[in-house]
């Protein structure tokens, strides 16, 4: 939130381009990074800029940036596949893949096929079960690359719309990041809250 409020207060000098594709990148790789936070509040920065083609690269770095990092990783752990001692890539993925949810990742793969995986950036915590359902089924990275196209395109737009929303319900640009900042946080948070909360039921 610091960043995001930072970046807001020195517009596109703090938060380039450039700083916006390296978070991106590095958040697809490395899911720590709050990457749907990113490019919300770089969307409030380029709205109160009222600067459309501010909007456009916004939306065409944060969507390549996912798709660099997405395919980068998938590639990784197809090395990793067929390496005989594994790899640290596939083994992160691994960890971060619940078996309830590869399992179900791996049903819905089989019956509907690379829609899931368009689908799994929208969903909290849905893109590295996915892609290591993808992985277990030796996807090739050709064919996961081509469904991860659409499906960066309609991640980077559904957060860019959360950031226009901000950045139109608030006069300062801080204000805007902050609250978009909350929502994405919020968004991000809810597949864990309901695992919580359903677990004691179970």
């Amino acid at each position: 939130m610091i960043l995001a409020a930072a970046s807001a207060e020195g517009s596109h000098q703090a938060f380039g381009y450039p700083s916006l594709f390296l978070l991106v990148l590095v958040g697809a790789l490395v899911p720590v990074v709050p990457t749907g936070a990113l490019v919300s509040s770089a969307a409030v920065v380029a709205f109160h800029d009222k600067s459309p083609l501010g909007l456009l690269a916004v939306f065409v770095v944060s969507s390549a940036a996912a798709f660099a990092g997405d395919v980068a990783l998938y590639w990784l752990g197809r090395r990793g596949l067929h390496s005989k001692n594994g790899s640290r890539w596939l083994e992160a993925i691994r960890r971060r893949a619940p078996e309830e949810q590869l399992y179900q990742a791996q049903e819905k793969l089989g019956s509907h096929g690379v829609t899931v995986l368009v689908l799994s950036r929208l969903v909290p915590a849905g893109r590295l079960p996915v892609m290591l359902a993808c992985l277990l089924s030796r996807m090739p990275t050709r064919e996961f690359a081509r469904a991860d196209a659409a499906a960066c395109l309609a991640w980077t737009l559904a957060y860019q719309l959360i950031g226009v929303l901000g950045g139109s319900l608030f006069p300062e640009p801080w204000q805007g990041v902050v609250a978009a900042v909350a929502l994405t946080l919020l968004i991000s948070a809810a597949p864990s809250l309901w695992r919580r909360v359903r677990a004691p039921r179970q």
